[in-house]
């Protein structure tokens, strides 16, 4: 049986409660982990991750390629590997679509 816990966050030290409806939401995604972080602390750091708070999403670097579907130069997020395929936006559109 579940019942409410108290936990402490690891960032700020502050206590919050894992509640039981948290506590099964958890399980039903086969999450095996209490939180580490509130709720606030969680919150703060997908806004950090996601590139709002400060950090820009325009600072990412970007290298040049040729798409191996059309021909096309475009710039893409993650440095090409010899050998590899690297395709421009809608030509890898059109792949996940299948």
């Amino acid at each position: 049986m579940l019942v409410d816990k108290t936990l402490v966050c690891k960032e700020c030290g502050a206590e919050f409660v894992f509640t039981v409806g948290e506590q099964e939401f958890y399980q039903r995604k086969g999450l095996l982990h209490d939180p580490a972080r509130c709720p606030a602390c969680r919150a703060e750091r997908r806004r950090a991750r996601s590139g709002e708070g400060g950090f820009a999403p325009s600072a990412r670097t970007m290298y040049p390629a040729v798409c191996a579907a059309c021909g096309q130069e475009t710039e893409v997020p993650f440095q090409p590997r010899l050998g590899r395929p690297v395709y421009c936006s809608s030509c890898y559109a059109s792949l996940r679509q299948g």
